[in-house]
Protein backbone atom coordinates (compact mmCIF):
# COMPACT_ATOMS: atom_id res chain seq x y z
CA UNK A 1 0.00 0.00 0.00
CA UNK A 2 3.15 2.24 0.53
CA UNK A 3 3.28 2.75 -3.49
CA UNK A 4 0.06 3.86 -3.63
CA UNK A 5 0.41 6.44 -0.73
CA UNK A 6 3.58 7.49 -2.80
CA UNK A 7 1.62 7.90 -5.80
CA UNK A 8 -0.99 10.16 -3.98
CA UNK A 9 1.95 12.46 -2.66
CA UNK A 10 2.89 13.16 -6.22
CA UNK A 11 -0.90 14.01 -7.11
CA UNK A 12 -0.87 16.47 -4.07
CA UNK A 13 2.22 17.74 -4.98
CA UNK A 14 0.67 18.40 -8.82
CA UNK A 15 -2.75 19.66 -7.13
CA UNK A 16 -0.44 22.28 -5.69
CA UNK A 17 1.17 23.52 -8.51
CA UNK A 18 4.66 22.29 -7.43
CA UNK A 19 6.05 21.43 -10.07
CA UNK A 20 5.88 19.96 -13.68
CA UNK A 21 5.09 15.88 -13.68
CA UNK A 22 8.42 15.40 -14.97
CA UNK A 23 9.90 17.59 -12.27
CA UNK A 24 7.81 15.92 -9.48
CA UNK A 25 8.33 12.71 -10.00
CA UNK A 26 11.61 12.91 -10.75
CA UNK A 27 12.11 13.17 -6.23
CA UNK A 28 10.52 9.69 -6.02
CA UNK A 29 13.22 7.20 -4.88
CA UNK A 30 14.77 5.66 -7.77
CA UNK A 31 13.47 1.91 -6.70
CA UNK A 32 9.93 3.06 -7.28
CA UNK A 33 10.09 5.97 -9.51
CA UNK A 34 8.94 4.50 -12.72
CA UNK A 35 6.34 2.63 -11.18
CA UNK A 36 5.20 5.20 -9.87
CA UNK A 37 5.21 7.31 -12.90
CA UNK A 38 3.11 4.79 -14.45
CA UNK A 39 0.43 4.89 -12.40
CA UNK A 40 0.61 8.47 -11.74
CA UNK A 41 0.27 9.51 -15.81
CA UNK A 42 -2.51 6.84 -16.38
CA UNK A 43 -4.51 8.03 -13.25
CA UNK A 44 -4.32 11.76 -14.93
CA UNK A 45 -5.39 10.87 -18.29
CA UNK A 46 -7.91 9.15 -16.81
CA UNK A 47 -8.81 11.62 -14.01
CA UNK A 48 -11.81 13.30 -15.11
CA UNK A 49 -13.54 9.96 -15.44
CA UNK A 50 -12.12 8.27 -12.33
CA UNK A 51 -13.74 11.61 -10.27
CA UNK A 52 -16.81 10.99 -11.79
CA UNK A 53 -17.27 7.22 -11.17
CA UNK A 54 -16.07 7.97 -7.45
CA UNK A 55 -18.12 10.67 -6.76
CA UNK A 56 -21.62 8.62 -8.17
CA UNK A 57 -20.94 5.37 -6.13
CA UNK A 58 -20.08 7.81 -2.97
CA UNK A 59 -17.03 6.15 -2.33
CA UNK A 60 -15.29 8.73 -0.02
CA UNK A 61 -18.97 9.27 1.86
CA UNK A 62 -18.96 5.58 3.19
CA UNK A 63 -15.60 4.71 2.80
CA UNK A 64 -13.93 7.22 6.03
CA UNK A 65 -10.64 5.10 5.78
CA UNK A 66 -10.45 6.39 2.14
CA UNK A 67 -8.84 10.05 3.51
CA UNK A 68 -7.96 11.74 0.08
CA UNK A 69 -9.66 12.23 -3.06
CA UNK A 70 -6.42 11.16 -4.90
CA UNK A 71 -5.73 7.95 -2.77
CA UNK A 72 -9.31 6.95 -4.30
CA UNK A 73 -8.24 7.79 -7.86
CA UNK A 74 -5.04 5.56 -7.68
CA UNK A 75 -7.01 2.67 -5.82
CA UNK A 76 -9.57 3.27 -8.49
CA UNK A 77 -7.45 3.34 -11.14
CA UNK A 78 -5.98 -0.03 -11.06
CA UNK A 79 -9.17 -1.44 -9.77
CA UNK A 80 -11.13 -1.01 -13.27
CA UNK A 81 -8.36 0.34 -15.75
CA UNK A 82 -5.19 -2.23 -14.41
CA UNK A 83 -5.06 -6.05 -12.79
CA UNK A 84 -6.03 -4.70 -9.83
CA UNK A 85 -5.33 -3.40 -6.38
CA UNK A 86 -1.60 -4.28 -5.91
CA UNK A 87 -1.74 -4.61 -2.24
CA UNK A 88 -2.29 -6.77 0.45
CA UNK A 89 -5.20 -7.21 2.07
CA UNK A 90 -5.80 -4.45 4.53
CA UNK A 91 -8.69 -2.14 5.44
CA UNK A 92 -7.97 0.18 2.66
CA UNK A 93 -8.13 -2.20 0.33
CA UNK A 94 -11.16 -4.41 0.97
CA UNK A 95 -12.69 -0.58 1.60
CA UNK A 96 -12.56 -0.51 -2.11
CA UNK A 97 -13.67 -3.32 -2.85
CA UNK A 98 -16.64 -3.23 -0.74
CA UNK A 99 -17.89 -1.41 -3.33
CA UNK A 100 -16.38 -3.02 -6.78
CA UNK A 101 -19.96 -3.97 -8.38
CA UNK A 102 -21.01 -0.22 -7.68
CA UNK A 103 -17.66 1.65 -9.19
CA UNK A 104 -17.65 -0.90 -12.02
CA UNK A 105 -21.58 0.00 -12.73
CA UNK A 106 -21.23 3.59 -12.74
CA UNK A 107 -17.82 3.33 -14.65
CA UNK A 108 -19.88 1.37 -17.72
CA UNK A 109 -23.06 4.09 -17.21
CA UNK A 110 -20.53 6.89 -17.82
CA UNK A 111 -18.72 4.87 -20.61
CA UNK A 112 -22.03 4.48 -22.28
CA UNK A 113 -22.97 8.32 -21.56
CA UNK A 114 -20.30 9.67 -23.23
CA UNK A 115 -20.47 7.20 -26.63
CA UNK A 116 -17.19 5.99 -25.53
CA UNK A 117 -16.78 2.72 -27.79
CA UNK A 118 -13.35 1.54 -25.98
CA UNK A 119 -12.12 2.67 -22.51
CA UNK A 120 -9.61 4.74 -24.26
CA UNK A 121 -11.42 6.80 -26.16
CA UNK A 122 -12.57 8.10 -22.47
CA UNK A 123 -8.63 9.16 -21.89
CA UNK A 124 -7.75 13.14 -21.77
CA UNK A 125 -7.11 14.45 -25.00
CA UNK A 126 -3.75 15.44 -25.72
CA UNK A 127 -2.78 19.33 -26.29
CA UNK A 128 -2.05 18.74 -30.20
CA UNK A 129 0.77 20.95 -30.44
CA UNK A 130 3.18 18.41 -28.86
CA UNK A 131 2.93 17.12 -32.08
CA UNK A 132 4.46 19.72 -34.06
CA UNK A 133 7.15 19.68 -31.45
CA UNK A 134 10.66 18.01 -32.57
CA UNK A 135 12.38 15.56 -30.00
CA UNK A 136 15.02 17.55 -28.81
CA UNK A 137 18.61 15.93 -28.33
CA UNK A 138 21.36 18.18 -26.80
CA UNK A 139 24.50 16.56 -27.35
CA UNK A 140 26.72 16.56 -24.56
CA UNK A 141 30.14 18.12 -25.54
CA UNK A 142 31.49 17.48 -22.31
CA UNK A 143 32.05 13.62 -23.84
CA UNK A 144 31.97 13.98 -27.74
CA UNK A 145 31.86 16.57 -30.71
CA UNK A 146 27.92 17.13 -32.57
CA UNK A 147 30.23 16.07 -36.06
CA UNK A 148 30.84 12.84 -34.04
CA UNK A 149 27.18 12.40 -32.79
CA UNK A 150 25.82 13.03 -36.21
CA UNK A 151 27.84 10.17 -37.81
CA UNK A 152 26.25 7.67 -35.34
CA UNK A 153 22.99 8.51 -36.19
CA UNK A 154 24.00 8.23 -39.97
CA UNK A 155 24.98 5.06 -39.12
CA UNK A 156 21.87 3.92 -37.61
CA UNK A 157 20.15 4.98 -40.64
CA UNK A 158 18.61 7.91 -39.62
CA UNK A 159 18.65 10.79 -42.04
CA UNK A 160 19.83 14.97 -42.40
CA UNK A 161 16.77 16.06 -44.04
CA UNK A 162 14.38 17.35 -41.36
CA UNK A 163 12.35 15.97 -38.04
CA UNK A 164 8.91 16.09 -40.02
CA UNK A 165 10.21 15.12 -43.60
CA UNK A 166 10.62 10.98 -42.69
CA UNK A 167 10.22 8.75 -39.91
CA UNK A 168 13.82 8.56 -39.64
CA UNK A 169 14.76 12.03 -40.90
CA UNK A 170 17.05 14.66 -38.52
CA UNK A 171 18.84 17.78 -38.22
CA UNK A 172 20.92 20.62 -36.70
CA UNK A 173 19.35 23.04 -34.97
CA UNK A 174 19.42 26.62 -36.60
CA UNK A 175 20.27 28.75 -33.31
CA UNK A 176 21.96 26.11 -31.13
CA UNK A 177 24.93 24.64 -32.32
CA UNK A 178 24.83 21.62 -29.88
CA UNK A 179 21.36 20.60 -30.28
CA UNK A 180 19.57 18.23 -32.84
CA UNK A 181 15.72 17.64 -33.81
CA UNK A 182 14.27 14.26 -34.30
CA UNK A 183 10.58 13.10 -35.37
CA UNK A 184 8.27 13.43 -32.20
CA UNK A 185 7.48 9.57 -32.24
CA UNK A 186 11.75 8.72 -31.17
CA UNK A 187 12.33 7.67 -28.14
CA UNK A 188 15.98 7.74 -26.26
CA UNK A 189 15.09 7.41 -22.94
CA UNK A 190 16.73 3.62 -23.18
CA UNK A 191 19.26 4.58 -25.45
CA UNK A 192 23.19 3.80 -24.10
CA UNK A 193 24.08 7.16 -25.58
CA UNK A 194 21.37 8.80 -22.80
CA UNK A 195 22.47 6.56 -20.45
CA UNK A 196 25.65 6.95 -20.30
CA UNK A 197 25.33 11.13 -20.37
CA UNK A 198 26.33 11.43 -24.21
CA UNK A 199 23.08 13.11 -25.15
CA UNK A 200 20.89 15.32 -23.05
CA UNK A 201 16.82 15.19 -23.75
CA UNK A 202 16.03 18.87 -23.27
CA UNK A 203 13.70 21.08 -24.95
CA UNK A 204 15.14 23.85 -27.31
CA UNK A 205 13.92 26.76 -25.45
CA UNK A 206 15.31 25.49 -22.09
CA UNK A 207 18.65 25.66 -24.16
CA UNK A 208 18.23 29.33 -24.46
CA UNK A 209 19.76 30.57 -20.94
CA UNK A 210 23.12 28.53 -20.88
CA UNK A 211 23.50 29.71 -24.84
CA UNK A 212 22.55 33.33 -23.49
CA UNK A 213 24.38 33.56 -20.55
CA UNK A 214 27.91 32.81 -22.31
CA UNK A 215 30.01 31.01 -19.66
CA UNK A 216 33.42 31.95 -20.96
CA UNK A 217 35.81 28.54 -20.80
CA UNK A 218 38.62 29.88 -18.73
CA UNK A 219 40.13 28.14 -15.56
CA UNK A 220 39.79 31.26 -13.59
CA UNK A 221 35.70 31.41 -14.67
CA UNK A 222 33.64 31.35 -11.89
CA UNK A 223 29.56 30.96 -12.50
CA UNK A 224 26.44 30.42 -10.21
CA UNK A 225 23.30 28.46 -11.16
CA UNK A 226 20.85 29.70 -9.04
CA UNK A 227 18.07 26.93 -9.15
CA UNK A 228 19.77 24.22 -10.87
CA UNK A 229 17.52 20.64 -10.64
CA UNK A 230 17.54 18.32 -12.30
CA UNK A 231 20.39 20.08 -13.85
CA UNK A 232 19.90 20.20 -17.72
CA UNK A 233 20.59 23.96 -18.10
CA UNK A 234 23.78 23.17 -15.34
CA UNK A 235 25.47 20.30 -17.57
CA UNK A 236 24.79 22.59 -20.37
CA UNK A 237 26.58 25.70 -19.09
CA UNK A 238 29.52 22.71 -17.75
CA UNK A 239 29.98 22.23 -21.61
CA UNK A 240 30.37 25.34 -22.68
CA UNK A 241 32.88 25.88 -19.83
CA UNK A 242 34.67 22.92 -21.45
CA UNK A 243 34.62 21.89 -17.90
CA UNK A 244 37.04 24.35 -16.69
CA UNK A 245 37.03 26.72 -13.97
CA UNK A 246 33.75 26.62 -10.88
CA UNK A 247 30.29 26.35 -11.82
CA UNK A 248 28.05 26.79 -8.66
CA UNK A 249 24.84 24.82 -8.67
CA UNK A 250 22.41 25.58 -5.90
CA UNK A 251 19.32 23.67 -4.82
CA UNK A 252 17.90 23.59 -1.77
CA UNK A 253 15.41 20.66 -1.71
CA UNK A 254 16.88 17.51 -0.78
CA UNK A 255 15.31 15.15 -2.47
CA UNK A 256 16.17 17.70 -5.92
CA UNK A 257 19.29 18.03 -4.71
CA UNK A 258 19.97 14.24 -5.05
CA UNK A 259 18.58 14.30 -8.62
CA UNK A 260 20.85 17.16 -9.21
CA UNK A 261 23.77 15.51 -7.89
CA UNK A 262 23.03 11.70 -10.29
CA UNK A 263 22.34 14.25 -13.44
CA UNK A 264 25.83 15.74 -13.23
CA UNK A 265 27.55 12.54 -12.34
CA UNK A 266 25.51 10.98 -15.38
CA UNK A 267 26.65 14.28 -17.55
CA UNK A 268 29.93 14.14 -16.67
CA UNK A 269 30.46 17.39 -15.04
CA UNK A 270 33.73 17.79 -13.50
CA UNK A 271 33.63 21.43 -12.66
CA UNK A 272 30.87 21.83 -10.95
CA UNK A 273 30.09 22.25 -7.29
CA UNK A 274 26.52 21.27 -6.46
CA UNK A 275 25.17 23.20 -3.18
CA UNK A 276 22.35 22.09 -0.85
CA UNK A 277 21.40 25.58 -0.19
CA UNK A 278 18.66 28.39 -1.03
CA UNK A 279 20.78 30.93 -3.33
CA UNK A 280 18.81 33.91 -1.27
CA UNK A 281 20.48 32.58 1.89
CA UNK A 282 24.53 33.30 0.17
CA UNK A 283 26.14 36.29 1.00
CA UNK A 284 27.30 37.91 -2.02
CA UNK A 285 30.38 39.07 0.07
CA UNK A 286 31.19 35.41 0.35
CA UNK A 287 35.07 35.07 -0.29
CA UNK A 288 34.09 31.81 -1.90
CA UNK A 289 31.52 34.13 -4.45
CA UNK A 290 32.96 37.37 -4.49
CA UNK A 291 34.36 36.39 -7.83
CA UNK A 292 31.40 35.00 -9.63
CA UNK A 293 30.89 36.73 -12.60
CA UNK A 294 28.01 35.18 -14.70
CA UNK A 295 24.69 34.08 -13.04
CA UNK A 296 21.71 32.04 -14.59
CA UNK A 297 18.14 32.66 -12.73
CA UNK A 298 15.77 29.98 -13.74
CA UNK A 299 13.43 30.19 -10.84
CA UNK A 300 9.95 29.16 -9.75
CA UNK A 301 7.55 30.09 -12.32
CA UNK A 302 3.92 28.81 -13.47
CA UNK A 303 4.52 26.96 -16.23
CA UNK A 304 2.27 27.89 -18.35
CA UNK A 305 4.28 27.60 -21.16
CA UNK A 306 5.00 23.73 -20.82
CA UNK A 307 3.10 22.08 -23.37
CA UNK A 308 5.42 18.84 -24.13
CA UNK A 309 4.56 16.51 -23.49
CA UNK A 310 2.61 15.55 -20.33
CA UNK A 311 1.80 18.48 -18.48
CA UNK A 312 -1.57 19.47 -20.89
CA UNK A 313 -2.75 16.37 -18.12
CA UNK A 314 -3.10 18.53 -15.71
CA UNK A 315 -4.73 21.29 -17.73
CA UNK A 316 -8.15 20.32 -16.18
CA UNK A 317 -7.72 21.76 -13.18
CA UNK A 318 -8.60 25.57 -13.45
CA UNK A 319 -8.77 28.51 -10.78
CA UNK A 320 -10.63 31.82 -10.96
CA UNK A 321 -8.85 34.80 -12.34
CA UNK A 322 -8.47 36.36 -9.14
CA UNK A 323 -7.08 32.92 -7.86
CA UNK A 324 -4.45 33.16 -10.85
CA UNK A 325 -3.54 36.83 -10.51
CA UNK A 326 -2.95 36.29 -6.68
CA UNK A 327 -0.32 33.74 -7.56
CA UNK A 328 1.45 35.06 -10.82
CA UNK A 329 2.30 38.49 -8.35
CA UNK A 330 3.39 35.59 -5.65
CA UNK A 331 5.76 33.93 -7.79
CA UNK A 332 6.66 37.82 -9.79
CA UNK A 333 7.46 38.67 -6.11
CA UNK A 334 10.12 36.15 -5.60
CA UNK A 335 11.15 35.84 -9.06
CA UNK A 336 12.14 39.76 -8.84
CA UNK A 337 13.81 39.12 -5.21
CA UNK A 338 16.62 36.68 -7.33
CA UNK A 339 17.24 39.18 -9.56
CA UNK A 340 18.02 42.17 -7.11
CA UNK A 341 20.15 39.04 -5.03
CA UNK A 342 21.96 38.15 -7.99
CA UNK A 343 22.88 41.91 -9.11
CA UNK A 344 24.57 42.37 -5.34
CA UNK A 345 27.16 39.89 -6.46
CA UNK A 346 30.41 42.31 -6.27
CA UNK A 347 31.84 40.78 -10.10
CA UNK A 348 28.64 40.06 -11.51
CA UNK A 349 28.80 41.16 -15.62
CA UNK A 350 25.91 38.79 -16.76
CA UNK A 351 22.76 37.28 -15.36
CA UNK A 352 20.33 35.79 -17.70
CA UNK A 353 16.66 35.48 -16.05
CA UNK A 354 13.87 32.81 -17.58
CA UNK A 355 11.39 31.23 -17.25
CA UNK A 356 8.89 28.61 -18.98
CA UNK A 357 5.63 31.05 -18.27
CA UNK A 358 3.78 32.88 -21.27
CA UNK A 359 2.48 35.70 -18.33
CA UNK A 360 4.07 39.35 -18.88
CA UNK A 361 3.77 39.66 -15.20
CA UNK A 362 6.58 37.15 -14.44
CA UNK A 363 8.31 37.99 -17.59
CA UNK A 364 8.39 41.43 -19.33
CA UNK A 365 6.76 43.03 -15.72
CA UNK A 366 9.77 41.29 -14.04
CA UNK A 367 12.28 42.76 -16.47
CA UNK A 368 10.99 46.02 -15.98
CA UNK A 369 10.76 46.71 -12.30
CA UNK A 370 14.67 45.10 -12.06
CA UNK A 371 15.86 47.68 -14.06
CA UNK A 372 14.15 50.22 -11.69
CA UNK A 373 15.73 48.51 -8.58
CA UNK A 374 18.61 50.08 -6.48
CA UNK A 375 20.52 46.89 -6.83
CA UNK A 376 20.23 47.53 -10.56
CA UNK A 377 20.57 51.52 -10.62
CA UNK A 378 23.83 51.46 -8.10
CA UNK A 379 25.20 48.83 -10.28
CA UNK A 380 24.87 50.13 -13.68
CA UNK A 381 22.65 47.32 -14.84
CA UNK A 382 20.85 47.27 -18.08
CA UNK A 383 19.18 44.84 -20.59
CA UNK A 384 21.70 43.53 -23.31
CA UNK A 385 21.14 44.80 -26.66
CA UNK A 386 19.37 42.03 -29.09
CA UNK A 387 22.70 41.87 -31.06
CA UNK A 388 23.72 39.64 -27.96
CA UNK A 389 20.57 37.69 -27.06
CA UNK A 390 20.25 35.29 -29.90
CA UNK A 391 19.31 38.06 -32.78
CA UNK A 392 18.62 35.46 -35.23
CA UNK A 393 15.56 34.52 -33.01
CA UNK A 394 12.69 36.79 -34.50
CA UNK A 395 10.30 36.35 -31.76
CA UNK A 396 11.22 39.35 -28.94
CA UNK A 397 9.28 40.77 -26.14
CA UNK A 398 5.61 42.35 -26.14
CA UNK A 399 6.34 46.01 -26.67
CA UNK A 400 3.29 47.04 -25.15
CA UNK A 401 4.74 45.26 -21.50
CA UNK A 402 8.33 47.01 -21.37
CA UNK A 403 9.81 50.55 -20.96
CA UNK A 404 10.54 50.80 -24.59
CA UNK A 405 10.63 49.43 -28.35
CA UNK A 406 13.99 48.69 -27.58
CA UNK A 407 14.41 47.20 -24.70
CA UNK A 408 11.99 44.58 -25.89
CA UNK A 409 13.94 43.63 -28.61
CA UNK A 410 16.18 42.98 -25.72
CA UNK A 411 14.43 39.87 -24.68
CA UNK A 412 13.55 36.53 -25.97
CA UNK A 413 10.16 34.47 -26.10
CA UNK A 414 9.35 31.25 -27.32
CA UNK A 415 5.55 30.27 -28.73
CA UNK A 416 4.51 26.87 -28.38
CA UNK A 417 1.85 27.46 -30.49
CA UNK A 418 4.18 28.94 -33.40
CA UNK A 419 7.77 28.26 -32.61
CA UNK A 420 8.07 24.12 -32.17
CA UNK A 421 8.86 25.04 -28.53
CA UNK A 422 7.69 25.16 -25.02
CA UNK A 423 6.52 28.86 -24.29
CA UNK A 424 9.65 30.17 -22.71
CA UNK A 425 11.39 34.08 -21.94
CA UNK A 426 14.89 34.68 -21.98
CA UNK A 427 16.62 38.54 -20.80
CA UNK A 428 19.94 38.77 -20.60
CA UNK A 429 21.07 41.80 -17.75
CA UNK A 430 24.67 42.95 -18.21
CA UNK A 431 26.78 46.07 -16.42
CA UNK A 432 26.67 49.04 -18.16
CA UNK A 433 30.27 48.61 -19.62
CA UNK A 434 29.45 45.21 -21.09
CA UNK A 435 27.46 46.34 -23.94
CA UNK A 436 30.81 47.61 -25.97
CA UNK A 437 32.51 44.76 -25.57
CA UNK A 438 30.75 42.21 -27.19
CA UNK A 439 28.11 43.19 -29.16
CA UNK A 440 28.04 39.34 -31.66
CA UNK A 441 25.85 36.24 -31.41
CA UNK A 442 27.87 33.45 -29.71
CA UNK A 443 25.20 30.95 -30.53
CA UNK A 444 24.88 31.05 -33.95
CA UNK A 445 26.21 28.28 -35.55
CA UNK A 446 28.72 28.66 -38.97
CA UNK A 447 26.97 25.78 -40.53
CA UNK A 448 23.76 24.19 -40.55
CA UNK A 449 21.59 22.42 -42.52
CA UNK A 450 18.19 22.94 -43.87
CA UNK A 451 15.53 22.06 -41.31
CA UNK A 452 12.77 20.47 -43.08
CA UNK A 453 9.48 22.52 -42.59
CA UNK A 454 6.71 19.61 -43.39
CA UNK A 455 5.09 19.43 -40.16
CA UNK A 456 3.57 15.41 -40.26
CA UNK A 457 1.89 14.37 -37.68
CA UNK A 458 3.58 11.68 -34.87
CA UNK A 459 2.19 8.60 -34.25
CA UNK A 460 0.17 7.35 -31.48
CA UNK A 461 1.57 7.94 -27.89
CA UNK A 462 1.63 4.42 -25.56
CA UNK A 463 1.73 3.92 -21.81
CA UNK A 464 5.69 3.19 -21.65
CA UNK A 465 6.65 5.81 -24.04
CA UNK A 466 5.14 8.52 -21.27
CA UNK A 467 6.74 6.58 -18.29
CA UNK A 468 10.47 6.83 -20.36
CA UNK A 469 9.24 11.00 -21.10
CA UNK A 470 8.89 11.47 -17.58
CA UNK A 471 12.06 9.53 -16.49
CA UNK A 472 14.42 11.33 -18.73
CA UNK A 473 15.94 13.30 -16.32
CA UNK A 474 18.36 16.08 -16.96
CA UNK A 475 31.81 29.96 -25.70
CA UNK A 476 33.74 31.78 -26.08
CA UNK A 477 35.28 33.63 -23.67
CA UNK A 478 33.48 37.52 -24.12
CA UNK A 479 37.34 39.49 -23.69
CA UNK A 480 34.99 41.61 -21.56
CA UNK A 481 36.36 41.29 -17.42
CA UNK A 482 38.57 44.34 -18.11
CA UNK A 483 39.12 45.51 -14.51
CA UNK A 484 40.22 41.49 -13.26
CA UNK A 485 43.36 41.28 -12.41
CA UNK A 486 43.71 38.19 -14.32
CA UNK A 487 43.50 37.79 -18.19
CA UNK A 488 40.30 35.81 -19.37
CA UNK A 489 41.04 32.91 -22.14
CA UNK A 490 38.65 32.05 -24.99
Amino acid sequence: MNFYFEATKVLDRLDAKKGSIKGVIATVPDKDRKRTAALVIETLKYKSVLSDVIDAAKLLKEERKITSKNLALVLVHDLLLSNGIQAGDGPIKQAVLRHKTRLNGEFQKLKIKRGAKSTAELAHSEDARAAQIPRYIRVNTAVWTVDEAVTEFLSRGYVLSGPFQSRKGFANDEHIPDLLLFPPHVHFADDPLYTSGKIILQDKASCFPACVLAPPAADDSVVIDATAAPGNKTSHLSALMSNRGKLFAFERDRKRFSTLKKMLAKAHCRNVEPVNADFLTVSPDDVKFRQVTHILLDPSCSGSGIVNRLDYLLEAETQNAEEDRQRLDKLASFQLLMIRHAMKFPSVRRIVYSTCSIHATENEHVVRQALQTEEALGAGFRLAPREQVLPQWKRRGISEEMNSPADAQSVVRCSPDEDATNGFFVSLFVRADETKNNMTDVTAPTHRPNIGEDKGTSTAKRKERDVSEVLAGPAEDQRRRKKRKKKSHS
